[in-house]
């Protein structure tokens, strides 16, 4: 039994890669419903959005919450995870 990956463009199946097989071969295709619902990387970062809460000033002050460093803006603001959780 030989593999063949198709492509349905709506009308037809399309080979992904060349075969060879005699002209008038009859074949018998099984649908992958799971390979067709895929997500890419975009569609799970926009399903994602908005769903973790961070300070405000997460883009301005990432190192001081990743790694401690001193905050550039100044003092620590109210704003900071530790205060929002005791909240």
């Amino acid at each position: 039994m030989t593999k063949i990956d198709l492509v349905y463009d709506g009308a037809t199946f399309q080979p992904v890669a060349p075969v060879s097989l005699p002209v008038g071969a009859r074949l018998t295709a099984e649908w992958d419903e799971k390979a067709t619902q895929r997500e890419s990387a975009w569609d799970i970062l926009r399903r994602l959005a908005g769903t973790v809460e961070m300070p405000q000033d997460w883009s301005e002050e990432h190192d001081h919450y990743l790694y401690g460093t001193p905050k550039r803006g100044g003092a620590d603001r109210s704003d900071d995870c530790e205060e929002r959780e005791g909240a």
